[in-house]
């Protein structure tokens, strides 16, 4: 039998990507099975292991999508800004909405800690929405620079537990608005307005 080309094989392994990112955002990880969403990529289980060397590596990808798209989201909405006060402002009520879309928060700030380990969640925090973070408070120039890396855990903390806050309850649109006006609070002790 022949062997897939190489454009086949990432096609495989992005359709894979897509359905497990639907599974454990719909179910978690815990209950999201290989076998489901192997047949719903059409695929054996086979491939699946071939493609990801199991569930916590197909987890771990997965939780690397959703870091990486919700820093791009960050990212473009902190750059509409123009001085770094209003950038940091902009992105994290970017960040506080972006993770709170299709899921995230389920699988980035529930499972993704106990799946993954709290040395690799922070790992892959750290090279998102948490360096850019790092960067926006240090670029303020008003937080001491013994301070930076404490400000911004605690600020990430903050939106991290906001976030939680939200995805128990997606249709709320008055805890959605509290949750924005408490970050401005938060907000305003490290870049007054």
């Amino acid at each position: 039998m022949p062997r897939a080309s190489a454009a086949d094989a990432a096609e495989t392994a992005r359709r894979v990507l897509d359905i497990a990112r639907e599974r454990f955002s719909a179910e978690g990880f815990a209950a999201a099975s290989v076998d489901d969403i192997a047949r719903r990529a059409g695929v054996t289980r086979g491939a699946v292991y071939h493609h990801y060397d199991g569930k916590p590596a197909l987890f771990r990808a997965v939780a690397a999508q959703l870091q990486s798209e919700i820093a791009a989201r960050v990212v473009a909405t902190a750059e509409q800004e123009t001085d770094a006060a209003a950038q940091l402002r902009a992105g994290s009520h970017a960040f506080l909405d972006a993770i709170t879309d299709d899921r995230a928060a389920r699988v980035l700030l529930v499972d993704a800690p106990a799946v993954l380990g709290w040395a690799q969640w922070r790992e892959l925090d750290a090279a998102a929405s948490g360096r850019e973070l790092r960067e926006a408070v240090e670029a303020l120039g008003t937080v001491p620079p013994d301070l930076v890396d404490a400000v911004s855990q605690q600020l990430s903390g903050a939106m991290n537990e906001a976030a939680l806050r939200l995805a128990d309850r997606p249709d709320d649109v008055a805890a959605r608005d509290c949750a924005h006006r408490a970050l401005d609070l938060l907000l305003d002790a490290v870049a007054p307005r």
